[in-house]
């Protein structure tokens, strides 16, 4: 159920019923009107833009064919008591209060399901995270997480199918520095040697903890040969890197359904699968590449290397599948791996990319336009970092050093949902500041709270009347003031907010509506504190009043439990 988009279908329908009975004329390759809320500085419930688009095909002026439209549309929608013609064009429409009970009576019957729009049904892949395997999270990898959980939720509320994947580089050079440094850790607490202090380790406490688990095991009886014992003990460390990480996105509310890893991948040949495929497409040759920019051109030496044709499909430049000593470059693994994804049947492909991928986004495109044949689309969706600030100073990271804020860190400071809310308050394209004390404050400022705030003090409401907030309610008369009918009218955009943000990927829009329509909600009971007659507990209890709290309660918990953040009945 949305009103601009069931609108914007009815109005264009009838006027193309005009169009048959030759009182209007649409041109043929017409395809559409918009319906939406009225410019700012003009008053209605919804706005068309249909007199601007068709009036010089009807040999009239805007205002002039806006005043033809009016009459017809007055006649044929009777739920519309009013329509002005204003601006250049604009037919601003007025609903009677029977649309708005017939509104109302819809939100509460469909109550989990508002909002929802119906889309062609396909099929998702979004893969987010996948950080290496390596130790915990970090606050970098938490903006990514948070965004690409929030989408999926998106798509899953619209009725997309979606697999939440996490893609695990478990193959290559920081694997074998990480298992090293869980060697060396074992030495440490076994023999008393001293952790060498070299900078391709990882000194991190979790490392500890991680050989603490591998000696507890007893799976691995002798230390002394790393060689030996080397792929026994890689398959333990990654097994509990794993484990801290997964517990990690646990914390924040997320669960991967699917997990692929790099070594499998290698294993099953699918690398060079995937280079034999392209080779046969003519999208691999040999050839020789200029140093990139920024690179010392006399530290530059020119080879013979193999090359895929990333240019032919909109990239800067052919991308290497093959490093000096023959072994794949990360690049052709991650072709395989989106190889791997096609092969599945997915009708769109999502990643989640950090800051530091944005230049990687052209070449990967590439790879996935040459494997599919240009059938697959892969959108890349690059969040930014995420900047903390606490008691006015900025916290500093550092995966190597260990010295650096984890997610479980930053949960255990603000808790999971100030997390969640704050991370999807901005664009993902934008730098966020994350401040410390904004988000553990109790006032207006800290949105999250003032959205739970709003949804407790519509549970209080109905536990001092000892009314069941699920309870179906009969609105024996229609009787909304000016400023609930507003809340009405703010209530009746959710689902044009969420086909936006279905549309555009763009989950930061929820947090923003949210907080526009609460503020609604607290500005109007702190009227009543003034003013008896605004209070929603009143000797003269109004029906309509409290099914108005009860569809602004499942907009607040859809909406919330869409961007994976609690709503608490008591605070």
């Amino acid at each position: 159920m949305n009103l601009f988009l069931d609108y914007k279908k009815k109005i264009f329908n009838f006027l193309k019923i005009l169009n048959k009975k030759k009182i209007l004329k649409i041109p043929e390759n017409f395809k559409s009107i918009t319906v939406e809320l009225p410019p700012k500085n003009q008053k209605g419930d919804i706005s068309c833009n249909a007199a601007m688009l068709l009036a010089k095909f009807n040999n009239k002026t805007p205002l002039e064919f806006a005043e033809v439209l009016k009459t017809h549309l007055s006649k044929n929608f009777k739920e519309f008591k009013s329509i002005d013609v204003s601006g250049p064009g604009f037919l601003n429409i007025f609903f009677d209060n029977s649309f708005w009970l017939n509104h109302l009576s819809q939100v509460i019957k469909l109550n989990k399901k508002y909002g929802s729009n119906k889309t062609v049904k396909k099929k998702y892949n979004i893969e987010f995270v996948s950080a290496n395997p390596t130790g915990p999270l970090h606050v970098g990898h938490c903006r990514g997480a948070v965004l690409g959980d929030a989408l999926s939720n998106i798509l899953s509320f619209n009725g997309q199918k979606v697999t939440r994947e996490y893609y695990v580089n478990d193959h290559g050079g920081q694997i074998k520095n990480f298992v090293t440094s869980v060697y060396y850790r074992i030495l440490e607490i076994k023999k008393k040697k001293e952790f060498p202090k070299t900078i391709d380790l990882y000194p991190g406490d979790y490392v500890i903890q991680i050989a603490k688990k591998i000696i507890k095991k007893k799976s691995i009886k002798n230390f002394n040969n790393f060689d030996k014992i080397y792929k026994k003990l890689s398959t333990e460390s990654l097994k509990y890197s794993m484990e801290l990480i997964q517990n990690n996105l646990n914390l924040l509310g997320i669960k991967h359904n699917n997990f692929v890893y790099e070594s499998k991948l290698i294993k099953d040949k699918m690398v060079l699968k995937t280079v034999q495929n392209l080779e046969k497409k003519n999208y691999v040759y040999k050839g020789e590449l200029t140093a990139p920019k920024g690179e010392k051109t006399i530290d530059w030496k020119i080879r013979k290397q193999l090359l895929f044709k990333s240019t032919a499909f909109g990239d800067d430049t052919d991308r290497p599948l093959q490093k000096v000593d023959g072994s794949w470059t990360y690049f052709a693994a991650d072709m395989a791996y989106h190889s791997h994804k096609i092969s599945r049947k997915f009708d769109i492909l999502i990643n989640i990319l950090g800051a530091d991928h944005a230049g990687y986004i052209k070449r990967i495109v590439s790879a996935t336009k040459a494997i599919s044949n240009n059938k697959v689309n892969l959108i890349c969706k690059v969040s930014q970092l995420v900047k903390l600030y606490k008691d006015g100073e900025p916290f500093k990271m550092s995966k190597r050093s260990g010295d650096y804020i984890t997610v479980e860190d930053l949960i255990k400071e603000v808790g999971k949902d100030s997390v969640r809310f704050m991370m999807l308050s901005r664009s993902n394209d934008v730098d966020l500041d994350f401040d410390f004390k904004k988000v553990t404050e109790k006032s207006k400022d800290n949105p999250v709270f003032y959205v739970q705030y709003a949804y407790a003090r519509i549970n209080s409401i109905f536990r001092l009347l000892k009314i069941d907030l699920n309870k179906k309610i009969k609105i024996k008369s229609f009787n909304l003031n000016e400023h609930e009918m507003t809340i009405l009218k703010k209530i009746s955009e959710w689902p044009k907010c969420l086909e936006i943000s279905l549309n555009k990927l763009e989950p930061h829009r929820i947090p923003f509506y949210l907080y526009e329509l609460v503020t609604l909600f607290h500005s109007y009971w702190n009227l009543g504190k003034d003013n008896k007659e605004f209070r929603f507990v009143s000797v003269n209890l109004n029906n309509s009043r409290l099914v108005l709290l009860q569809a602004l309660s499942i907009v607040i918990r859809n909406a919330m439990t869409i961007l994976g953040v609690s709503t608490p009945k008591i605070m």
